[in-house]
């Protein structure tokens, strides 16, 4: 799939406190984690530009990416 001007999508990262092996729930929309550890899951909904993207997700009050942060 080449991106083109105008498409839409989602970046869905998800962090678990045990494994990385997930499995989706049978209403096609669940997941979660195989060891029933802790998870969470943040979403960017980011639009493809003429010169690059956007992120739709982000306003001027957001945080930071945490890649930005300094602990």
């Amino acid at each position: 799939l080449k991106l083109q001007t105008g498409m839409i999508f989602t970046i869905e990262p998800m962090i678990n406190a045990g494994k990385r092996f997930i499995k989706q729930l049978g209403d096609g929309w669940t997941v979660v984690t195989k060891d029933h550890s802790l998870s969470a899951q943040f979403e960017h909904t980011v639009l493809v530009t003429p010169t690059g993207y956007e992120v739709l997700t982000l306003s001027e009050g957001s945080p930071q990416s945490p890649s930005l942060i300094m602990a």
